[in-house]
């Protein structure tokens, strides 16, 4: 199975507000919002919702291929993840724009208010997906991204025959349900939290009971209550997995999708699949940044039997980490 991911490219600017965003907003001064935040750190890190799910899958132990479109900054990001083995031939550089940056401010409670610039993100829908020569037995995620590429994307693997998951996460609060039916009608998978899946389910009109059931799979995080897997009607509650801190919530959600892929790569069951993204998840939060985490497989499985206990499927991981060294 090749595994291709498409999404956002970014520099992601975290910053820490030593408070709480409630504290400073006034709710019946909502229609003339007007707050600063003078935050008490700024680190510049390497995001970006396409890399952060390949870097994830890499950890992992499989060659994820990134999909999308880079300012003339993005040579340093490239070497990054060409050494972690990510494949960056499908990344196109717009040389007369920069790349996306992500403005990301988090405060006590670790709520986010967060700005994004898409740069030479505007060009990701100049990018096809036809002539890769994907199939019925690939897997193409759709990440938020480029609007227009998102829909590109999906409608490509509609046409082609190509299995598609489809996140559109910080996208769906600017999408139509036009556009939302569009992205999903053909998707093997729909992920995302479950406040997201609310506004969704409001934006079509119907509940988010009969969303879960538009497309085959659907997945709905629900942070430290865990996940539900939907899949054909059947439904798994995933429990979470426990994290030995928590220090910087983005970037979970990224990993959990390249923890739920990775089961479906090897074609685990959904409950242990489940558990992989909800145990991915945790080294992402456990670190400051989307891409500064790491772990081996055998520290993976060690950690996966500490918090689900042992399981066959994860066990079988090794054995294919030993036949490829």
């Amino acid at each position: 199975m090749r595994i291709i991911v498409t999404g956002s490219i970014a520099y992601d600017y975290v910053m820490v507000f030593p408070g709480h965003f409630q504290d400073h907003i006034l709710p019946e001064k909502m229609h003339i919002l007007s707050v600063s935040f003078l935050v008490d750190s700024m680190k510049r890190l390497r995001g970006g919702t396409a890399p952060n799910i390949a870097y994830n899958l890499a950890l992992l132990g499989e060659r994820p291929e990134v999909v999308g479109t880079v300012g003339q900054d993005f040579a340093e990001y490239r070497a990054w993840l060409d050494e972690k083995g990510v494949v960056t031939g499908g990344i196109k550089v717009i040389p007369e724009d920069f790349t996306a940056s992500c403005f990301i401010n988090t405060d006590l409670k670790h709520n986010q208010i967060t700005a994004f610039y898409p740069g030479a993100m505007k060009h990701a829908s100049t990018i096809s997906l036809k002539g890769a020569g994907l199939g019925k037995d690939d897997l193409v995620l759709i990440a938020p991204n480029d609007p227009a590429a998102m829909a590109g994307h999906a409608e490509e693997c509609t046409a082609l025959g190509v299995p598609y998951l489809y996140d559109p996460s910080m996208q769906a609060p600017r999408m139509t349900a036009v556009e939302l039916e569009a992205g999903f009608k053909g998707a093997k998978v729909l992920t995302g939290n479950d406040y997201e899946f609310g506004m969704m389910a409001e934006k079509l009109g119907i509940t988010e009971d009969q969303l879960r059931r538009r497309v085959p799979i659907t997945v709905v995080t629900k942070g430290e209550a865990g996940a539900l897997i939907t899949v054909e009607g059947q439904e798994y509650e995933i429990p979470p997995a426990s994290p030995t801190t928590v220090l910087d919530p983005t970037g979970a959600g990224d990993a959990y999708r390249a923890g739920l892929v990775k089961g479906m790569a090897h074609g685990f069951s959904w409950p242990v699949t489940g558990r992989l993204g909800a145990l991915t998840a945790v080294y992402a939060i456990e670190h400051t940044g989307t891409q500064h985490h790491y772990y081996t497989l055998t520290e993976f499985v060690e950690r996966y039997r500490s918090n689900f206990g042992k399981s066959d499927e994860v066990e079988s991981l090794l054995d294919g980490a030993s036949a490829r060294a």
